[in-house]
């Protein structure tokens, strides 16, 4: 990998943590958890809302924190075994939403970065595949979770004024300018600058038409140096390491025993496929760099199969995933064998649905 796309990869990501830790200050989720009390749903009822807000909420703020924020949500409405079911249910349902979105994930944020499709083909072709698998494992999971009762205390958020509204709805549409920066044969990471920008001037703007010390007073800066930096330089080395295998040959052997020397339409299929189920035991991040240089092919179909294929693969496996792993620190009792008990099968049947969905897809619109 050159420095200049190790360059935009880590720019992208600092500038979307950086984004996201700005709606988190301004207490964006903790007035969707408020909503959602006053709805008065079942507890089951509760879960399905809750993983379709967070399938959609990945695809634009990344599936690491949409599963933070929903299982602090959950928290608030769901214990003993119920949570354990749904913090394994919202795993599955973040990564499914991560992985039709050019900006959802780690994995299609590097494939998108590396011209390998447009983010309008992984979102027209990857959107269908995703929402199959979160049904199907909505469609086995949601019948586990018990109507308790659970007696769910409100809390008080404090209301917002018109200056942080414009704040929060400023940030979210930062989201969509990388969008318009590929339209314009810009990089992406450009877009999401110049959004953090505006926020930055706004917010900067507002503090000196009211510079009286609120709660929601911020520091564009301080908010900065809250992002995740050791996650950063984990994406450095990863891409480094890859770099080096690659200047040593051993890529091209891998490449050969994953996809043959000439390789066919099945034989690639079912490379992504298995790189997909490998992504359950191993990091998804190599095993997409690993990809992006080793296999031939400029079909944008392909390389969206691959984006659906690692980024739900680690659903099948707790360990997985980074969604994964963080819900098992947030939640004690998601162990290793609970969450092979509860949603393995559930992720593995929506894994099937979705690959077969897409080449439902591939074999009548895109071959």
């Amino acid at each position: 990998h050159s420095g200049a796309e190790i360059f935009d990869l880590v720019i992208f990501l600092l500038a979307a943590m950086s984004l996201v830790e700005i709606l988190i200050h301004y207490q964006f989720f903790d007035i969707i958890r408020a909503k959602l009390f006053k709805l008065g749903l079942t507890d089951r009822q509760q879960f399905v809302a809750l993983a379709i807000l967070v399938f959609f909420l990945s695809s634009i703020i990344d599936n690491l924190t949409a599963t933070i924020v929903s299982i602090q949500i959950s928290r608030k409405f769901f214990k003993d075994e119920n949570l354990i079911k749904v913090a394994a249910g919202l795993v599955i349902a973040a990564n499914a939403g991560g992985a039709f979105s050019p900006i959802g994930d780690v994995t299609t944020i590097m494939l998108w970065l590396a011209d390998k499709f447009t983010a309008m083909q992984i979102i027209i072709q990857g959107f269908l595949p995703s929402v199959t698998l979160l049904l199907v494992a909505l469609a086995i999971l949601a019948p586990k979770i018990k109507n308790t009762g659970f007696d769910v205390k409100s809390e008080i958020v404090n209301k917002l004024g018109k200056s942080e509204w414009t704040i929060i709805t400023t940030t979210f549409a930062s989201f969509s300018l990388p969008l318009l920066m590929t339209f314009m044969d810009l990089p992406p990471y450009l877009g999401l600058l110049i959004g953090l920008g505006i926020v930055w001037i706004l917010v900067d703007s507002f503090k000196r038409i009211r510079p009286k010390q609120t709660h929601l007073t911020a520091s564009i800066e301080k908010l900065i140096k809250g992002t995740d930096i050791a996650s950063l330089k984990f994406f450095v080395g990863i891409l480094l390491a890859v770099g080096a295998l690659n200047s040593l040959g051993i890529l091209e052997l891998l490449s050969e025993s994953i996809y043959g020397l000439t390789p066919n339409l099945t034989r690639i299929i079912g490379g992504n496929i298995g790189l997909g189920v490998l992504s359950a035991v191993f990091d998804n991040i190599p095993l997409t760099a690993i990809a992006i240089d080793i296999l031939d092919t400029t079909d944008p179909s392909l390389w969206v199969l691959l984006a659906l294929t690692v980024g739900t693969g680690g659903s099948l496996l707790v360990i997985g995933s980074a969604a994964g792993v963080i819900a098992m620190g947030m939640v004690k009792e998601l162990t290793f064998g609970r969450y092979l008990r509860y949603a393995m099968i559930p992720a593995l049947f929506g894994f099937v649905a979705a690959c077969g969905v897409w080449g439902v897809q591939h074999y009548l619109f895109f071959q």
